[in-house]
């Protein structure tokens, strides 16, 4: 096992109490994350307490979680872990209520025998969330905890701002992490390196020399179960505000003061307080056909499955920029990127027929799955008589450093830092609800939703949007294939 870092881990053992315990996203990335975090020794200890509607006794509970770690876990799995870990857990359904999660959380911390700290993570729908929030308040377990909230955080700038005073009633807004997994993953850090520690970029990362920007996260994956949920949500509610726009965020912010919580979060709200409000005559909003049909679904709904939408950041460094962001269920490809258009040389001297402009501007991609990727397309000389030129690509990828077996997933990284207190990666209340902010006009008069084909990339309206640019997905040319280190 890899020596984990000094100050990687948090500082004081910790005890989760995990609402929603057997759930989806908990088989799927909770309980095989935190096995990871305690199995690897990224934290000191840890108890983990499992709270839910199922009436379970502990050693159901740990049942369902070695079932979910059998079908998730991807690592390695000895029986000593697993009977470590399976030690840790116990389990309190939600009907017994606040006097038994109290007497399980003092348990478990008597357990450790040392100072420890309170993680909550509320994996529950929106319309549980306060409920929860209010019997850990009943149960007394405030103090010295954190929580972990998931989205979405309102459906408008009334509900979002109603919630966070909810909240606040209860615990403070630095005990509070609203959580976007997107901003988990690595390729999304590996913006603010890109960006902050090199020389090359920075200069030219702004309206003189970037045309616009693409955020482009198509997926192939239908609603399943989900159907019901998402007739109260929609893709923009559900993707645009919650990950889309803090990618942006990302991508767009002035260079921090420190790389800490509070100067990165500042500059992202500074990003979001310069954004324009959404024109709804900017956006393409769709629909695939055959959701009316789904359980759960209205035979008339109008809820969006794809958007579509054009923004501007109306500062120094972006005004006049235009951002274009897609997303949407069913379609073509899945795919995460974003991808930034260079502005093209004022003047060619190269022959007609040379090919130079004839594959659109150069680009840098970043691809934003697990494992990162980069792309920086240029013109360059084919080899031979005259002057003809090709596309071509410098790419990078994690799979040639040899380092990709210490990627975190990205809900484990963000485990990792709700438990260090480290807010980098999270969202404000402020952010939040300044997002609804310029969602309002969109929210209030949105467009007619269009239907497309499953399998196609969106209602045809989407060229239109972007013209006289192109989509940079689908990709003319594909990722290069890794290669094992030092081949």
């Amino acid at each position: 096992m890899a020596k984990i870092p000094p100050g990687v881990g948090p500082r004081f053992p910790q005890v989760v109490v995990l609402f929603g315990a057997t759930g989806d996203l908990a088989r799927r990335k909770l309980l095989p994350g935190l096995y990871h975090l305690s199995t690897a020794g990224f934290i000191p200890s840890c108890r983990i307490i499992g709270v839910s509607l199922d009436d379970i006794d502990v050693e159901g509970f740990r049942a369902a979680a070695r079932s979910a770690l059998d079908e998730f876990f991807n690592r390695n799995m000895t029986d000593r872990d697993w009977q470590a870990f399976a030690s840790s857990l116990d389990y309190v359904p939600l009907a017994a209520g606040a006097p038994a999660l109290k007497a399980a959380v003092d348990r478990a911390e008597q357990s450790l025998g040392t100072e420890s700290r309170r993680l909550h993570y509320l994996s529950v729908p929106p319309s549980a969330a306060l409920s929860a929030v209010r019997l850990l308040g009943e149960a007394g377990l405030v103090q010295h905890a954190r929580i972990v909230m998931e989205k979405p955080f309102g459906t408008d700038l009334a509900s979002s701002h109603e919630l966070n005073t909810r909240l606040h009633e209860v615990f403070a807004e630095e005990q509070i992490f609203r959580i976007d997994h997107f901003l988990g993953k690595e390729p999304a850090q590996n913006i603010l390196a890109f960006r902050f520690a090199n020389g090359l970029f920075e200069p030219i990362w702004n309206r003189n020399f970037i045309d616009h920007v693409q955020i482009d996260v198509p997926e192939t994956l239908g609603l399943g179960k989900r159907s019901g949920f998402y007739e109260q949500t929609g893709a923009y509610r559900d993707m645009v505000v919650t990950h889309l726009f803090q990618i942006l965020a990302f991508m767009a912010m002035e260079p921090p003061t420190a790389l800490d919580p509070a100067p990165i979060g500042e500059e992202k709200n500074k990003v979001f307080r310069s954004m324009l409000p959404i024109d709804p005559a900017h956006v393409v909003r769709g629909q695939y056909v055959g959701y009316r049909g789904e359980d759960g679904v209205d035979p008339e709904s109008e809820t969006e499955t794809f958007i579509a939408l054009k923004c501007y950041i109306d500062n120094w460094r972006w005004a006049g920029v235009p951002f274009f962001l897609r997303t949407g269920k069913r379609l073509a490809e899945g795919q995460r990127i974003i991808s930034i258009a260079f502005r093209e040389p004022p003047k060619s001297m190269f022959p007609a027929g040379s090919g130079v402009g004839a594959q659109g501007p150069d680009h840098l991609t970043f691809d934003l799955a697990d494992a990162s990727k980069m792309s920086l397309s240029f013109y360059g000389k084919r080899p031979g008589p005259g002057m003809r030129l090709d596309k071509l690509s410098l790419q990078f990828a994690m799979h040639d450093t040899g380092l990709l077996g210490e990627v975190l997933e990205a809900y484990e990284r963000l485990i990792l830092d709700a438990m260090r207190g480290d807010r980098t990666l999270f969202t404000t209340a402020e952010g939040i609800e300044r997002l609804w902010q310029v969602s309002t006009q969109l929210l209030e008069s949105p467009p007619p939703v269009r239907l497309y084909e499953p399998g196609s990339w969106g209602p045809k309206s989407i060229h239109q949007l972007i013209a006289p640019h192109a989509w940079r997905l689908p990709f003319e040319r594909a990722w290069r294939a890794p290669n094992p280190l030092g081949s």
